[in-house]
């Protein structure tokens, strides 16, 4: 063979081997084909998810719902919501709001009216150094036991006022936010601010609140507006007498689906659910205030309480009984507190209403 045909011949590549860059020329890149080709095989795997027939999907989903009713294992039924826009429809269709499956799957869940017939247990830690405050839902019986997250705070201080801003993530992080608790300079009086209108009519705050909720960045995604929904207001102690604490709170609500509401009256302002916390009895062999939590409290404090509504005011929201308690709150530990709460209130709501309880109120002790 002639000397340049033997050259010609080991210089050529074989086809079975990589390409590899030759000298004085351009070398080929194979990586951007095969990132193509990646693309394409995930574009391929979730158009093979969502393909499939509705039926087979819906009967899927019932499935993992029907075997997963409480967490940890209703976090299954929160992935297959995860797999592509067309099971997180069909997840989000099929599940069932507090009101009736007693129990929270979604973020939605957490601004849903809680079930009626049992109330949902919760425990609230509180980090006295960070000034913070972790809501959990109650996965055992025991009252210490383990929690799912739910709903995060932290108090801030300007001058004589407290705020609280309310969050959907552990670490308070920015973009999280979903509404705020406000004080007056006397802290007897808060205002709670949801992120996303419940009922027609809302009350706007004003524009000074609306910069601040804007200077803190709340995430759009998650809200609608800004919204003032509800006022609690502790009753003044003058005499500076020792007994427990009066509560007021007045709440929007939305009205008890089973309930006939006027045609004319639908696009009315709905009317405030109003609450009162209910009075103690003195005990005179243990000489203390005295009130029945059924087990769910064990250290005597000024800031437990439960809630009821005033005779003959809860029938918008389905509440026959003038005794029932539609939120409890109440110490078990030196930084851990239940809460339990019902419907028409939902998690949101409960959990503003018993950050107000935190703090000292010099002008009701």
């Amino acid at each position: 063979m002639p000397p340049w045909r033997r050259a010609s011949a080991a210089a050529a590549p074989s086809s079975e081997e990589p390409a590899r860059p030759l000298a004085g020329g351009n070398a080929r890149v194979s990586p951007e084909l095969s990132a193509e080709r990646d693309v394409e095989g995930q574009e391929g795997e979730e158009w093979r998810w969502s393909a499939l027939v509705p039926e087979l999907l819906a009967d899927i989903l019932r499935r993992v719902d029907a075997g997963a009713e409480r967490w940890p294992g209703r976090r299954d039924f929160v992935v297959c919501a995860c797999v592509c826009r067309r099971w997180r429809e069909a997840a989000l269709a099929l599940v069932r709001p507090p009101r009736l499956c007693g129990g929270i799957t979604f973020l939605a869940s957490l601004k849903q009216p809680g079930p009626r017939d049992a109330p949902i247990q919760c425990f609230i830690k509180r980090n006295k150094k960070k000034s913070t405050f972790h809501l959990y839902l109650s996965l055992t019986q025991a009252l210490t036991g383990q929690g799912k997250f739910l709903l995060a705070a932290r108090r801030n201080r300007c001058g004589l006022r407290m705020e609280y801003i309310i969050s959907i993530r552990d670490d308070l992080s920015h973009g999280s936010y979903v509404g705020k608790l406000k004080s007056d300079f006397t802290r007897t009086k808060f205002t709670i601010y949801d992120q996303q209108p419940q009922y027609e009519g809302a009350k706007l705050p004003t524009s000074r609140c609306r910069r601040w909720l804007a200077s803190k960045q709340i995430n759009p995604l998650v809200s609608t507006g800004i919204v003032d929904t509800g006022v609690v207001s502790y009753e003044y102690n003058l005499l500076k007498s020792r007994g427990p604490r009066r509560i007021h709170c007045s709440v929007q609500c939305p009205a008890d689906d089973g309930t006939a509401i006027d045609p004319e009256e639908a696009n009315q302002p709905s009317t405030p659910l109003v609450l009162y916390n209910k009075l103690p009895r003195w005990h005179e062999h243990l000489q203390c205030w005295c009130l029945n939590f059924h087990g769910r409290v064990l250290v005597a404090s000024v800031k437990n309480f439960q809630l009821i509504a005033p005779a003959g005011t809860g029938e918008p929201w389905g509440l026959q009984d003038d005794e029932m308690v539609i939120l409890q709150f109440g110490k078990i530990e030196d930084d851990v507190f239940t809460m339990d709460y019902r419907q028409p209130l939902s998690a949101f709501q409960a959990f503003a209403i018993c950050l107000t309880s935190f703090g000292s109120k010099l002008a009701c002790e």
